[in-house]
Protein backbone atom coordinates (compact mmCIF):
# COMPACT_ATOMS: atom_id res chain seq x y z
CA UNK A 1 0.00 0.00 0.00
CA UNK A 2 1.01 3.64 -0.87
CA UNK A 3 -0.86 4.88 2.05
CA UNK A 4 0.72 7.30 4.48
CA UNK A 5 1.45 5.66 8.19
CA UNK A 6 3.42 6.22 11.48
CA UNK A 7 5.19 3.24 12.19
CA UNK A 8 4.12 1.47 14.92
CA UNK A 9 7.89 0.99 16.78
CA UNK A 10 8.20 4.75 16.81
CA UNK A 11 5.24 5.04 18.46
CA UNK A 12 6.00 2.50 20.56
CA UNK A 13 9.25 4.44 21.27
CA UNK A 14 7.50 7.75 21.99
CA UNK A 15 5.56 6.88 24.81
CA UNK A 16 6.39 8.72 27.61
CA UNK A 17 9.03 10.85 26.23
CA UNK A 18 7.25 14.50 24.89
CA UNK A 19 9.96 15.40 23.51
CA UNK A 20 9.92 12.88 20.65
CA UNK A 21 6.20 13.73 19.59
CA UNK A 22 7.76 16.73 17.83
CA UNK A 23 9.99 14.48 15.32
CA UNK A 24 6.71 12.18 15.29
CA UNK A 25 4.54 15.28 13.77
CA UNK A 26 7.19 16.11 11.73
CA UNK A 27 7.29 12.49 9.89
CA UNK A 28 3.35 12.72 9.89
CA UNK A 29 3.52 16.27 8.01
CA UNK A 30 5.97 14.41 5.83
CA UNK A 31 4.17 11.67 5.40
CA UNK A 32 1.01 13.50 4.22
CA UNK A 33 3.51 15.73 1.45
CA UNK A 34 4.51 12.20 0.04
CA UNK A 35 0.68 10.62 -0.04
CA UNK A 36 0.07 9.27 -3.71
CA UNK A 37 -1.89 11.95 -5.46
CA UNK A 38 -5.12 11.83 -6.87
CA UNK A 39 -5.56 11.25 -10.65
CA UNK A 40 -8.20 12.56 -12.56
CA UNK A 41 -8.10 11.82 -16.62
CA UNK A 42 -10.88 13.83 -18.62
CA UNK A 43 -11.68 12.57 -22.05
CA UNK A 44 -13.61 14.47 -24.88
CA UNK A 45 -15.29 12.85 -27.59
CA UNK A 46 -14.49 13.33 -31.01
CA UNK A 47 -13.15 16.81 -30.73
CA UNK A 48 -10.48 18.33 -33.15
CA UNK A 49 -7.61 19.73 -31.08
CA UNK A 50 -8.29 23.43 -32.36
CA UNK A 51 -11.58 24.18 -31.57
CA UNK A 52 -11.33 25.11 -27.82
CA UNK A 53 -10.52 29.09 -26.64
CA UNK A 54 -7.32 28.05 -25.37
CA UNK A 55 -6.51 26.56 -28.60
CA UNK A 56 -6.93 29.86 -30.18
CA UNK A 57 -10.90 28.81 -31.81
CA UNK A 58 -12.40 32.88 -31.07
CA UNK A 59 -15.96 31.18 -31.60
CA UNK A 60 -15.93 28.70 -29.09
CA UNK A 61 -16.35 29.38 -25.35
CA UNK A 62 -14.86 27.31 -23.10
CA UNK A 63 -14.23 29.11 -20.32
CA UNK A 64 -13.92 26.22 -17.40
CA UNK A 65 -11.25 24.74 -19.99
CA UNK A 66 -9.84 28.52 -20.68
CA UNK A 67 -9.23 28.93 -16.74
CA UNK A 68 -8.05 25.31 -16.53
CA UNK A 69 -5.25 25.93 -18.96
CA UNK A 70 -3.62 29.08 -17.24
CA UNK A 71 -4.09 26.82 -13.96
CA UNK A 72 -1.47 24.47 -15.61
CA UNK A 73 0.39 23.58 -18.46
CA UNK A 74 -0.85 23.12 -21.91
CA UNK A 75 0.88 19.92 -23.88
CA UNK A 76 0.60 21.31 -27.56
CA UNK A 77 1.95 18.44 -29.26
CA UNK A 78 -0.07 15.59 -27.53
CA UNK A 79 -0.74 12.65 -30.02
CA UNK A 80 -3.25 9.98 -30.49
CA UNK A 81 -1.96 6.64 -32.04
CA UNK A 82 -5.03 6.00 -33.49
CA UNK A 83 -7.88 7.68 -35.66
CA UNK A 84 -11.20 6.32 -33.81
CA UNK A 85 -12.54 6.05 -29.94
CA UNK A 86 -12.31 2.71 -29.40
CA UNK A 87 -8.25 2.00 -30.07
CA UNK A 88 -7.66 5.59 -28.64
CA UNK A 89 -9.17 4.47 -25.71
CA UNK A 90 -7.37 1.14 -24.92
CA UNK A 91 -3.99 3.07 -25.90
CA UNK A 92 -4.97 5.62 -22.83
CA UNK A 93 -5.83 3.34 -20.37
CA UNK A 94 -3.08 0.62 -21.41
CA UNK A 95 0.07 2.12 -22.52
CA UNK A 96 0.37 -0.43 -25.48
CA UNK A 97 -0.12 0.29 -28.89
CA UNK A 98 -3.17 -1.06 -30.95
CA UNK A 99 -1.50 -3.55 -32.59
CA UNK A 100 0.62 -4.70 -29.92
CA UNK A 101 -2.63 -4.87 -27.56
CA UNK A 102 -5.08 -5.96 -29.96
CA UNK A 103 -7.39 -3.61 -29.61
CA UNK A 104 -7.09 -1.84 -33.12
CA UNK A 105 -10.12 -1.66 -35.08
CA UNK A 106 -12.71 0.49 -33.45
CA UNK A 107 -15.33 -1.15 -30.95
CA UNK A 108 -12.21 -3.22 -30.07
CA UNK A 109 -11.02 -5.54 -27.34
CA UNK A 110 -7.78 -6.18 -25.83
CA UNK A 111 -6.13 -9.32 -26.45
CA UNK A 112 -6.61 -11.91 -23.00
CA UNK A 113 -4.29 -10.78 -20.24
CA UNK A 114 -3.63 -7.44 -20.96
CA UNK A 115 -3.47 -5.01 -17.92
CA UNK A 116 -4.46 -1.51 -17.77
CA UNK A 117 -3.63 1.16 -15.56
CA UNK A 118 -6.61 0.13 -13.70
CA UNK A 119 -5.24 -2.68 -12.79
CA UNK A 120 -1.63 -1.83 -11.64
CA UNK A 121 -3.12 1.26 -9.58
CA UNK A 122 -5.64 -1.01 -7.86
CA UNK A 123 -2.96 -3.34 -6.70
CA UNK A 124 -1.28 -0.19 -5.48
CA UNK A 125 -4.38 0.64 -3.30
CA UNK A 126 -6.17 3.19 -5.37
CA UNK A 127 -9.51 3.13 -5.72
CA UNK A 128 -10.34 3.18 -9.91
CA UNK A 129 -13.22 4.03 -11.64
CA UNK A 130 -14.88 5.02 -14.99
CA UNK A 131 -17.88 7.58 -15.55
CA UNK A 132 -19.56 8.28 -18.68
CA UNK A 133 -17.86 6.58 -22.08
CA UNK A 134 -16.59 2.97 -21.30
CA UNK A 135 -15.43 1.30 -25.28
CA UNK A 136 -12.84 -0.81 -24.03
CA UNK A 137 -12.81 -4.65 -23.22
CA UNK A 138 -12.55 -7.26 -21.99
CA UNK A 139 -13.75 -6.56 -18.79
CA UNK A 140 -11.00 -8.31 -16.82
CA UNK A 141 -8.38 -6.43 -18.39
CA UNK A 142 -10.17 -3.10 -16.81
CA UNK A 143 -11.52 -3.31 -13.55
CA UNK A 144 -13.06 -0.20 -12.94
CA UNK A 145 -15.76 0.54 -10.49
CA UNK A 146 -18.13 2.07 -13.19
CA UNK A 147 -19.32 5.28 -11.60
CA UNK A 148 -22.68 4.93 -13.65
CA UNK A 149 -25.63 7.29 -13.94
CA UNK A 150 -27.96 7.36 -16.93
CA UNK A 151 -27.73 11.04 -16.97
CA UNK A 152 -23.82 11.86 -17.79
CA UNK A 153 -24.58 15.17 -16.29
CA UNK A 154 -25.40 13.86 -13.10
CA UNK A 155 -21.89 14.55 -10.54
CA UNK A 156 -23.81 12.74 -7.79
CA UNK A 157 -21.96 9.48 -8.03
CA UNK A 158 -18.79 10.73 -8.80
CA UNK A 159 -18.71 13.47 -5.79
CA UNK A 160 -19.55 10.44 -3.85
CA UNK A 161 -16.35 8.35 -5.40
CA UNK A 162 -14.02 10.43 -4.74
CA UNK A 163 -15.04 11.80 -1.48
CA UNK A 164 -15.55 7.84 -0.13
CA UNK A 165 -12.19 7.64 1.66
CA UNK A 166 -9.76 10.34 2.88
CA UNK A 167 -7.04 8.49 3.03
CA UNK A 168 -7.23 6.55 0.32
CA UNK A 169 -6.16 8.02 -3.34
CA UNK A 170 -8.01 7.64 -6.14
CA UNK A 171 -7.94 6.93 -10.04
CA UNK A 172 -10.70 8.50 -11.85
CA UNK A 173 -11.78 8.81 -15.75
CA UNK A 174 -14.33 10.81 -16.77
CA UNK A 175 -15.22 9.93 -20.57
CA UNK A 176 -17.17 12.48 -21.68
CA UNK A 177 -19.54 11.35 -24.39
CA UNK A 178 -19.28 15.14 -25.70
CA UNK A 179 -19.17 16.50 -28.45
CA UNK A 180 -19.98 13.08 -30.51
CA UNK A 181 -22.42 13.73 -33.02
CA UNK A 182 -25.42 13.86 -33.34
CA UNK A 183 -24.22 17.07 -31.68
CA UNK A 184 -27.98 17.87 -29.88
CA UNK A 185 -26.43 18.35 -26.84
CA UNK A 186 -25.23 22.10 -25.55
CA UNK A 187 -27.01 25.60 -26.00
CA UNK A 188 -27.99 25.54 -29.74
CA UNK A 189 -28.84 28.65 -29.57
CA UNK A 190 -25.43 29.52 -28.67
CA UNK A 191 -23.65 30.46 -31.94
CA UNK A 192 -25.10 32.00 -34.80
CA UNK A 193 -23.95 29.76 -37.60
CA UNK A 194 -23.48 33.22 -40.51
CA UNK A 195 -21.17 34.72 -37.91
CA UNK A 196 -18.67 31.89 -37.23
CA UNK A 197 -15.30 31.66 -39.00
CA UNK A 198 -15.46 28.14 -40.46
CA UNK A 199 -11.78 26.37 -40.27
CA UNK A 200 -9.58 26.29 -43.16
CA UNK A 201 -9.94 22.41 -43.51
CA UNK A 202 -13.57 22.50 -44.01
CA UNK A 203 -15.77 23.88 -47.14
CA UNK A 204 -17.77 26.51 -46.07
CA UNK A 205 -21.36 26.26 -47.19
CA UNK A 206 -25.12 26.60 -45.02
CA UNK A 207 -24.98 23.45 -43.78
CA UNK A 208 -21.40 23.22 -42.88
CA UNK A 209 -22.48 26.21 -41.02
CA UNK A 210 -25.46 25.15 -39.12
CA UNK A 211 -23.33 21.73 -37.98
CA UNK A 212 -20.51 23.47 -36.96
CA UNK A 213 -22.43 25.89 -34.48
CA UNK A 214 -24.52 22.56 -32.94
CA UNK A 215 -20.93 21.08 -32.79
CA UNK A 216 -19.32 24.26 -31.10
CA UNK A 217 -22.79 24.41 -28.41
CA UNK A 218 -21.28 20.02 -27.77
CA UNK A 219 -17.86 21.51 -27.07
CA UNK A 220 -19.49 24.44 -24.25
CA UNK A 221 -21.16 21.08 -22.79
CA UNK A 222 -18.18 19.65 -22.62
CA UNK A 223 -16.86 22.49 -20.60
CA UNK A 224 -19.57 22.73 -18.34
CA UNK A 225 -18.72 19.50 -17.33
CA UNK A 226 -15.24 20.19 -16.73
CA UNK A 227 -16.01 23.71 -14.60
CA UNK A 228 -18.46 20.92 -12.36
CA UNK A 229 -15.51 18.36 -11.71
CA UNK A 230 -13.12 21.45 -10.75
CA UNK A 231 -15.99 22.66 -8.53
CA UNK A 232 -16.34 19.47 -6.96
CA UNK A 233 -12.20 19.47 -6.54
CA UNK A 234 -12.51 22.47 -4.86
CA UNK A 235 -15.17 21.82 -2.64
CA UNK A 236 -13.62 18.36 -1.50
CA UNK A 237 -10.56 19.99 -0.84
CA UNK A 238 -9.14 17.68 -3.12
CA UNK A 239 -7.38 20.38 -5.93
CA UNK A 240 -4.25 20.35 -4.29
CA UNK A 241 -3.89 16.89 -4.36
CA UNK A 242 -5.27 15.77 -7.60
CA UNK A 243 -3.28 15.94 -10.77
CA UNK A 244 -5.61 16.31 -13.83
CA UNK A 245 -5.02 16.06 -17.43
CA UNK A 246 -7.37 17.02 -20.28
CA UNK A 247 -7.59 15.22 -23.49
CA UNK A 248 -9.40 16.06 -26.77
CA UNK A 249 -9.52 12.12 -28.20
CA UNK A 250 -9.13 12.34 -31.90
CA UNK A 251 -10.80 15.19 -33.91
CA UNK A 252 -14.42 15.61 -34.89
CA UNK A 253 -16.47 13.74 -37.16
CA UNK A 254 -16.43 16.35 -40.19
CA UNK A 255 -14.92 15.43 -43.62
CA UNK A 256 -11.14 16.43 -43.23
CA UNK A 257 -12.25 17.29 -39.40
CA UNK A 258 -9.61 14.66 -38.00
CA UNK A 259 -11.43 11.57 -37.36
CA UNK A 260 -10.33 8.18 -39.52
CA UNK A 261 -7.44 10.18 -40.93
CA UNK A 262 -3.93 10.62 -39.70
CA UNK A 263 -3.74 14.12 -40.47
CA UNK A 264 -3.17 16.61 -37.49
CA UNK A 265 -6.69 17.44 -37.60
CA UNK A 266 -7.56 13.74 -36.57
CA UNK A 267 -4.26 12.70 -34.35
CA UNK A 268 -3.40 15.76 -32.54
CA UNK A 269 -4.83 16.10 -29.51
CA UNK A 270 -5.73 19.89 -26.71
CA UNK A 271 -4.11 18.52 -23.73
CA UNK A 272 -3.62 20.40 -20.36
CA UNK A 273 -2.18 19.04 -17.33
CA UNK A 274 -2.85 20.86 -13.93
CA UNK A 275 -1.01 19.70 -10.12
CA UNK A 276 -0.97 22.72 -8.09
CA UNK A 277 2.67 22.52 -6.57
CA UNK A 278 4.05 20.90 -8.83
CA UNK A 279 3.02 21.85 -12.97
CA UNK A 280 4.26 25.73 -13.00
CA UNK A 281 0.12 27.69 -13.81
CA UNK A 282 0.15 29.38 -17.13
CA UNK A 283 2.63 27.28 -19.03
CA UNK A 284 3.60 25.10 -21.99
CA UNK A 285 5.44 22.63 -23.56
CA UNK A 286 6.23 21.45 -27.37
CA UNK A 287 7.34 18.36 -26.40
CA UNK A 288 6.08 15.79 -28.44
CA UNK A 289 3.84 13.23 -26.69
CA UNK A 290 1.52 10.36 -27.12
CA UNK A 291 -1.37 8.99 -24.97
CA UNK A 292 0.71 5.81 -24.42
CA UNK A 293 2.87 7.92 -22.06
CA UNK A 294 -0.26 8.97 -19.89
CA UNK A 295 -0.61 5.60 -17.94
CA UNK A 296 2.84 5.54 -16.81
CA UNK A 297 3.10 9.12 -15.84
CA UNK A 298 0.27 8.73 -13.92
CA UNK A 299 1.98 5.77 -12.31
CA UNK A 300 5.07 7.56 -11.68
CA UNK A 301 3.34 10.37 -10.27
CA UNK A 302 1.77 7.67 -7.68
CA UNK A 303 5.51 6.27 -6.72
CA UNK A 304 5.08 3.04 -9.10
CA UNK A 305 8.40 2.81 -11.08
CA UNK A 306 6.08 2.02 -14.52
CA UNK A 307 9.87 0.05 -15.35
CA UNK A 308 8.61 -2.25 -12.74
CA UNK A 309 5.04 -2.63 -14.49
CA UNK A 310 3.90 -5.51 -16.76
CA UNK A 311 1.16 -4.97 -19.38
CA UNK A 312 0.49 -8.37 -19.86
CA UNK A 313 1.27 -8.21 -23.58
CA UNK A 314 4.83 -8.72 -24.78
CA UNK A 315 5.98 -6.99 -28.15
CA UNK A 316 7.27 -9.25 -30.63
CA UNK A 317 10.56 -8.84 -29.38
CA UNK A 318 9.62 -10.00 -25.97
CA UNK A 319 9.81 -7.37 -24.75
CA UNK A 320 7.30 -6.68 -21.36
CA UNK A 321 7.76 -2.87 -20.49
CA UNK A 322 5.50 -0.59 -21.98
CA UNK A 323 4.79 1.64 -25.18
CA UNK A 324 4.69 4.83 -23.34
CA UNK A 325 7.21 6.74 -21.17
CA UNK A 326 6.61 8.51 -17.93
CA UNK A 327 6.49 12.13 -19.09
CA UNK A 328 6.27 13.79 -15.21
CA UNK A 329 9.85 15.68 -16.06
CA UNK A 330 7.95 17.40 -18.98
CA UNK A 331 5.36 18.17 -16.79
CA UNK A 332 7.41 20.05 -13.86
CA UNK A 333 9.85 21.64 -16.39
CA UNK A 334 13.11 19.84 -16.05
CA UNK A 335 12.78 18.14 -19.46
CA UNK A 336 12.01 20.38 -23.04
CA UNK A 337 12.11 17.32 -25.34
CA UNK A 338 10.62 13.65 -24.75
CA UNK A 339 9.89 11.55 -28.08
CA UNK A 340 11.87 12.03 -31.43
CA UNK A 341 8.95 10.25 -33.09
CA UNK A 342 5.10 9.89 -32.34
CA UNK A 343 3.10 6.92 -34.52
CA UNK A 344 -0.43 6.24 -35.51
CA UNK A 345 -2.54 4.10 -37.28
CA UNK A 346 -6.03 3.49 -38.42
CA UNK A 347 -8.35 0.24 -39.52
CA UNK A 348 -11.24 0.72 -42.11
CA UNK A 349 -12.33 -2.75 -41.71
CA UNK A 350 -15.38 -2.93 -39.03
CA UNK A 351 -16.29 0.67 -39.55
CA UNK A 352 -20.03 1.05 -40.68
CA UNK A 353 -20.21 1.41 -44.17
CA UNK A 354 -16.54 0.25 -45.26
CA UNK A 355 -16.19 -1.81 -48.36
CA UNK A 356 -12.18 -2.45 -48.81
CA UNK A 357 -9.77 -2.55 -46.30
CA UNK A 358 -8.12 0.82 -46.41
CA UNK A 359 -5.02 0.83 -43.48
CA UNK A 360 -3.35 3.63 -42.90
CA UNK A 361 0.28 4.07 -40.70
CA UNK A 362 2.07 7.48 -40.03
CA UNK A 363 5.18 8.77 -37.96
CA UNK A 364 5.48 12.05 -37.44
CA UNK A 365 8.48 14.11 -35.85
CA UNK A 366 8.47 17.82 -34.63
CA UNK A 367 8.70 18.70 -38.42
CA UNK A 368 7.67 16.62 -41.10
CA UNK A 369 5.24 13.55 -40.94
CA UNK A 370 5.24 10.49 -42.81
CA UNK A 371 1.71 8.40 -43.81
CA UNK A 372 1.73 5.24 -46.23
CA UNK A 373 -2.01 4.15 -47.23
CA UNK A 374 -1.52 -0.23 -47.55
CA UNK A 375 -4.11 -0.29 -49.84
CA UNK A 376 -4.18 2.71 -51.97
CA UNK A 377 -5.23 0.54 -55.04
CA UNK A 378 -8.58 0.28 -53.08
CA UNK A 379 -11.29 2.90 -52.77
CA UNK A 380 -11.64 4.76 -49.21
CA UNK A 381 -15.37 4.62 -48.17
CA UNK A 382 -17.35 4.65 -45.05
CA UNK A 383 -20.38 5.69 -43.56
CA UNK A 384 -18.90 8.74 -41.40
CA UNK A 385 -16.72 10.76 -44.00
CA UNK A 386 -18.50 9.75 -47.28
CA UNK A 387 -21.89 9.46 -46.77
CA UNK A 388 -24.67 12.43 -45.14
CA UNK A 389 -26.15 15.30 -45.20
CA UNK A 390 -22.64 17.60 -45.18
CA UNK A 391 -20.65 15.84 -47.90
CA UNK A 392 -23.72 15.77 -49.86
CA UNK A 393 -24.06 19.28 -49.98
CA UNK A 394 -19.73 19.41 -50.44
CA UNK A 395 -20.65 16.99 -53.69
CA UNK A 396 -23.36 19.62 -55.04
CA UNK A 397 -20.93 22.49 -54.26
CA UNK A 398 -18.21 20.64 -56.13
CA UNK A 399 -20.08 20.64 -59.56
CA UNK A 400 -19.19 23.92 -60.02
CA UNK A 401 -15.96 23.93 -58.00
CA UNK A 402 -12.85 21.83 -59.72
CA UNK A 403 -10.90 22.68 -56.36
CA UNK A 404 -13.41 21.51 -54.15
CA UNK A 405 -13.93 18.72 -56.27
CA UNK A 406 -10.49 17.77 -56.06
CA UNK A 407 -10.39 17.40 -52.56
CA UNK A 408 -13.54 15.24 -51.75
CA UNK A 409 -11.69 12.58 -54.73
CA UNK A 410 -8.90 12.70 -51.89
CA UNK A 411 -11.36 11.72 -48.92
CA UNK A 412 -11.81 8.02 -51.18
CA UNK A 413 -8.59 7.73 -53.28
CA UNK A 414 -4.65 8.70 -51.80
CA UNK A 415 -1.55 7.65 -52.92
CA UNK A 416 0.44 5.16 -51.33
CA UNK A 417 2.84 7.24 -49.72
CA UNK A 418 2.34 11.30 -48.44
CA UNK A 419 4.81 13.23 -46.62
CA UNK A 420 4.32 16.87 -45.43
CA UNK A 421 6.42 19.54 -44.28
CA UNK A 422 4.72 20.75 -41.18
CA UNK A 423 6.71 24.03 -40.60
CA UNK A 424 5.26 25.42 -44.41
CA UNK A 425 2.07 23.42 -44.19
CA UNK A 426 0.31 22.81 -41.26
CA UNK A 427 -2.45 21.31 -42.67
CA UNK A 428 -1.21 19.10 -45.10
CA UNK A 429 -2.31 19.72 -48.21
CA UNK A 430 1.05 19.49 -50.48
CA UNK A 431 1.98 16.09 -50.78
CA UNK A 432 6.10 15.95 -50.64
CA UNK A 433 6.52 12.15 -51.38
CA UNK A 434 8.49 11.63 -53.87
CA UNK A 435 10.59 15.14 -54.02
CA UNK A 436 14.67 14.76 -54.35
CA UNK A 437 15.38 17.53 -52.06
CA UNK A 438 13.25 15.52 -49.16
CA UNK A 439 14.75 11.75 -49.60
CA UNK A 440 16.50 11.89 -46.78
CA UNK A 441 13.98 12.53 -44.91
CA UNK A 442 11.22 10.07 -46.38
CA UNK A 443 13.67 7.23 -46.21
CA UNK A 444 14.47 8.04 -42.33
CA UNK A 445 10.60 8.62 -41.59
CA UNK A 446 9.68 4.98 -43.65
CA UNK A 447 12.30 3.13 -42.26
CA UNK A 448 11.75 4.25 -38.62
CA UNK A 449 8.01 3.32 -39.28
CA UNK A 450 9.04 -0.06 -40.34
CA UNK A 451 10.33 -1.13 -37.49
CA UNK A 452 7.19 0.20 -35.14
CA UNK A 453 5.21 -2.00 -37.47
CA UNK A 454 8.04 -4.89 -37.18
CA UNK A 455 8.12 -4.39 -33.12
CA UNK A 456 4.22 -4.23 -33.00
CA UNK A 457 3.62 -7.24 -34.89
CA UNK A 458 1.59 -4.88 -37.46
CA UNK A 459 2.03 -6.87 -40.90
CA UNK A 460 -0.09 -4.33 -42.65
CA UNK A 461 -2.76 -5.47 -44.65
CA UNK A 462 -2.82 -9.09 -43.16
CA UNK A 463 -3.23 -7.24 -39.93
CA UNK A 464 -6.38 -4.99 -40.86
CA UNK A 465 -7.82 -8.03 -42.62
CA UNK A 466 -7.64 -10.17 -38.96
CA UNK A 467 -9.74 -6.66 -37.70
CA UNK A 468 -12.94 -8.29 -36.93
CA UNK A 469 -11.58 -10.72 -35.03
CA UNK A 470 -10.14 -8.28 -32.45
CA UNK A 471 -13.80 -6.83 -32.16
CA UNK A 472 -16.42 -7.51 -29.13
CA UNK A 473 -18.96 -10.29 -30.05
CA UNK A 474 -21.76 -8.44 -30.56
CA UNK A 475 -19.73 -6.03 -32.75
CA UNK A 476 -18.39 -8.34 -35.16
CA UNK A 477 -21.41 -10.27 -35.42
CA UNK A 478 -23.01 -7.07 -36.76
CA UNK A 479 -20.18 -6.04 -39.09
CA UNK A 480 -20.06 -9.52 -40.76
CA UNK A 481 -23.74 -9.74 -41.25
CA UNK A 482 -23.28 -6.24 -42.92
CA UNK A 483 -19.92 -7.70 -44.56
CA UNK A 484 -21.97 -11.19 -45.92
CA UNK A 485 -24.66 -8.46 -47.71
CA UNK A 486 -22.51 -6.85 -49.34
CA UNK A 487 -20.10 -9.94 -50.59
CA UNK A 488 -21.55 -10.19 -53.88
CA UNK A 489 -21.16 -6.54 -54.65
CA UNK A 490 -17.59 -6.04 -53.68
CA UNK A 491 -16.52 -8.94 -54.79
CA UNK A 492 -13.62 -11.24 -52.62
CA UNK A 493 -11.77 -8.28 -51.46
CA UNK A 494 -14.40 -7.25 -49.15
CA UNK A 495 -15.37 -10.64 -48.30
CA UNK A 496 -11.30 -11.79 -47.09
CA UNK A 497 -12.24 -9.79 -44.53
CA UNK A 498 -14.85 -12.14 -43.06
CA UNK A 499 -12.16 -15.11 -42.71
CA UNK A 500 -10.90 -15.26 -39.00
CA UNK A 501 -7.40 -16.24 -37.98
CA UNK A 502 -8.22 -16.39 -34.15
CA UNK A 503 -6.89 -13.62 -31.75
CA UNK A 504 -3.86 -14.90 -29.64
CA UNK A 505 -3.65 -14.60 -26.10
CA UNK A 506 -0.81 -12.21 -24.62
CA UNK A 507 1.74 -14.63 -23.12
Amino acid sequence: MIFRSVRTGLMTLAVGLPGLWLAIDGACRAAEVRKSPNLLLIVADDATWSDFGFTGNPDVQTPNLDRLASQGKQLTRMFTPAATCSPTRHALFTGLFPVRSGAYPNHAQARPGVRSMFSQLADAGYRVALQGKEHVAPRESFPYERVSSKNIDDFGPTREFITRDDAQPWLMVFASHDPHGPHDRGPQDLHEPAKLSVPPYLHDNDVTRRKLAAYYAEIHQLDWQVGQLMAMLDDAGQAADTLVIFVSEQGSSFPYGGKWSLYDTGIRAASIARWPGHIEAGTMSAALLSYVDIPATFLAAAGIDPASVDPGCPDVNGSRAMDGSNFLEVLIGRRERFRDVIFAQHTTVGINGYREPYPIRAVRDTRFKYIRNLAADHEYLIDGIHRGGLIESWRADARTDPALARRIEWLSRRPAEELYDLEADPLETNNLAGAAALADVQSRLSATLDGWMMQQGDEGLATELEALDHQTDKRRAKQEKAAAGEKAAAGEKAAAALWPRGVKACA
